[in-house]
């Protein structure tokens, strides 16, 4: 494994990758962090927790300072959520601390005004979610004419969770002549053809299977009726003396249930959700960071960018509607190599999505019954026969029926090319992320 050093990376940036206690490249840093210094536009691919936000910013701080403060916005972050725009903002600004760029993040869910004043100031570096970036062109507060690099953050998620019309409407923003970058924990077929609509002749780089799961991380699933789930959730967070777990549901109102329920158990616990407002989210993802909070109850959407050093272990209280979601979901343990634990509460009419996941991962998760929980409704093994009409529950005791692209560094003449069209569906969450 080379040394960052190794990467061509400038004395100003290894000093500060030195003082974050890092000496070698993660995987997905070694291989992403070259073609981007080379100029190219890059499409990389890696799970969760394997240090991708260092492989843009590391190479993107590289090719601003170079120049250094204009006091335009030379480099633009567009991430799904307010936490992960904080979190990729935060790296910019200690990954850039020996250089002379500045650096802003503005989200939806806070005032506008503040943010007004710090642009007016000059920043070489936004990082925005995609509709408070649009607020603020349209009242003449930022302008993207100069950019040179663009960055989409979680790209598959953000075009996939109805952000699609408001990237179309930025991109149509900036100059044809740019660099872009897309970073995601995993691209969909669909996903990856559309955005090559936004790049051109994009260098492709994985450094694991498409969806797969970290090998840190250790999976269950307990099987349990529906009912008992809280009860189960609390019995385990007892029993095994949980101090810090990242439950994830699929709805607002279900995590707002649950949290009362686990307080009521005597469970510290907070929610954290699009209809909480920015100031109840950090409260509750700080008070989970200092151990102030032992069970932090979390929406997809809104665990977009939790960054929780040795997080010890996940629960999926209801498991996805989309199986992709799990590989995020469980991507926020067993984060640098250290081991996680990921443990979901299954029931019966949960099937469909537990078979899409095992097949999505290809392979099939160890079922655990916990004694006392024991479910009347059996969780069916394997594949779900395709049957006529709603399918009966069983009944306890019954029938259970890249590639690595590379090219030759150095930058090209760009082609203007026409934004790609899609039906993806609208499906995001109301989160105020605008």
């Amino acid at each position: 494994m080379s040394k960052f050093a190794e990467l061509g990376l400038a004395d100003s940036l290894l000093n500060a990758v030195a003082d974050e206690g890092y000496e070698t490249p993660s995987p997905i840093q070694a291989r992403a962090i070259p073609p981007v210094l080379a100029g190219e536009d890059v499409m990389a691919a890696a799970q969760t927790g394997t240090g991708k936000t260092a492989a843009f910013t590391l190479p993107l701080l590289q090719r601003l300072q170079e120049v250094g403060r204009t006091g335009h916005v030379r480099a633009l972050v567009i991430t799904p959520t307010r936490e992960l725009a904080a979190q990729v903002e935060d790296s910019v600004r200690r990954y850039g601390k020996h250089t002379k760029l500045r650096s802003c993040v503005v989200f939806g869910g806070v005032k506008i005004n503040p943010q007004i004043e710090r642009l007016k100031r000059g920043v070489e570096i936004l990082v925005a979610t995609p509709g408070r970036l649009l607020d603020l062109h349209s009242q003449g507060a930022v302008k993207l004419d100069r950019l040179e690099l663009l960055v989409l953050d979680e790209a598959d998620r953000m075009l996939d969770m109805g952000f699609i019309h408001d990237i179309r409407r930025i991109i149509k923003l900036l100059p044809t002549e740019r660099q872009t970058l897309m970073f995601s924990a995993t691209f969909s077929k669909d996903i990856r053809e559309l955005a090559r609509n936004f790049m051109q002749e994009p260098v492709e780089v994985s450094v694991t299977p498409p969806n797969s799961t970290a090998d840190t991380v250790k999976q269950w699933v307990f099987p349990v009726d529906k009912k008992r789930k809280p009860a189960l959730l609390s019995h385990l967070v007892r029993d095994k003396q949980w101090h810090q777990v990242l439950v994830f549901t699929r709805t607002k109102h279900g995590a707002n249930k649950l949290t009362r329920t686990l307080e009521k158990d005597g469970i510290v616990a907070a929610a954290i959700h699009g209809n909480k407002s920015q100031g109840a989210r950090t409260r509750a993802l700080e008070g989970f960071k200092r151990g102030k909070v032992q069970a932090l109850v979390a929406t997809d959407i809104a665990a977009r960018g939790l960054d929780i050093d040795q997080l010890p272990q996940v629960v999926n209280f209801d498991l996805p509607n989309v199986a992709e979601d799990y590989v995020h979901r469980i991507g926020r343990t067993g984060r640098a190599g250290a081991a996680g634990h990921a443990y979901s509460l299954v029931s019966a009419d949960e099937a469909d999505q537990l078979f899409g996941i095992e097949r999505l991962i290809k392979k099939p998760l160890p079922r655990e019954e916990v004694e006392g929980f024991e479910p009347d409704h059996v969780l069916p093994e394997g594949r779900p026969q395709r049957r006529q009409g709603r399918p009966q529950q069983a009944r306890r005791g019954g029938d259970s029926g890249n590639s690595n692209g590379n090219r030759p560094p150095g930058r090209r003449r760009r082609r203007s090319r026409r934004n790609g069209s899609t039906n993806t569906a609208a499906n995001r969450e109301s989160s105020g992320n605008r």
